[in-house]
């Protein structure tokens, strides 16, 4: 972190079977012991004053927008109310254009990371296709989507933008809807781009690591969102179990497989 000018972060490891937490780490840390004595107020003036936010556990109560990790629920989401077959190509140029509601002689554009072709839906969770999502999302050129309702039905049901009952205690976060916008922005109404950019996990998405990493081990574990904790050994908590059909979860899990035999992760195959 230091050699590369990190300034900060954080990593959590889970057993996707019993939620143990076999690594938990957030960069900056502090000595605990240096406070506990309080004799080097050089030290503790240094923590205090540190732009860094050192006392901050990023693993429990950073929120950040997730960005892309969040695809595989919209794809789970669409599955399950039907609105795409896992074999249907999409067609990412690179971008996709909706008319501007500010000033409709001009174009907004929702930028992929690159012009990926047609893609069905593992092969658009293994390359992280934005248009993909978009579509599926919002809705485009005829092809249904999910809107921001049930897009939101379906992150919170993997307990996104909610405490995950760690017993260390953490944030919750926020998953935007129109209502969130209204009040955050004086009364403004939620508009097609909003639902885009929340399809890939930006806009007003904010959650912690925790629960990113529980969700994904709902994903792995076939539905049980458990609870995490820290002492080895404990009874797994599950909180819910998921009903979903076995047969759309295996499409997602391919396509997060993808992402590292083929996709953006190929470097961690």
């Amino acid at each position: 972190a230091q050699k590369s000018g990190y300034t900060g972060g954080a990593g959590l490891i889970m057993d996707v079977e019993t939620g143990e937490l076999l690594a938990l780490t957030s960069y900056p840390e502090y000595n605990a012991n240096i406070l506990s004595k309080g004799e080097d107020r050089e030290t503790i003036n240094l923590y205090n004053k540190d732009k860094r936010k050192v006392f901050l556990n990023r693993a429990l109560s950073g929120l950040y927008s997730p960005g892309s990790i969040v695809k595989p629920f919209l794809a789970v989401g669409a599955l399950t109310e039907n609105i795409i077959s896992p074999t249907k190509q999409l067609f990412s140029s690179g971008e996709i254009s909706i008319p501007n509601p500010y000033n409709p002689g001009q174009k907004t554009i929702f930028k992929d990371n690159k012009a990926h072709g047609w893609v069905d839906m593992r092969q658009a969770i293994a390359v992280s296709s934005n248009v993909y999502f978009y579509t599926i999302g919002g809705g485009y050129q005829g092809q249904e989507g999910l809107g921001i309702t049930r897009m939101e039905k379906y992150f919170r049901l993997f307990g996104l933008g909610e405490k995950t009952n760690i017993s260390l205690g953490d944030k919750d976060g926020t998953i935007p809807n129109p209502a969130w916008k209204a009040k955050n922005f004086k009364g403004d109404i939620w508009r097609i781009g909003d639902t885009y950019n929340t399809a890939i996990g930006q806009y007003g998405v904010q959650v912690t690591p925790v629960q990113m990493v529980r969700a994904v081990a709902a994903l792995a574990n076939n539905g049980k969102l458990l609870v995490p904790h820290i002492i080895a050994d404990q009874d797994p908590e599950v909180t819910e179990t998921i009903a979903l059909d076995p047969a759309d979860m295996q499409v997602v899990s391919d396509g997060m497989r993808r992402v590292v035999t083929e996709g953006t992760g190929h470097y961690l195959n």
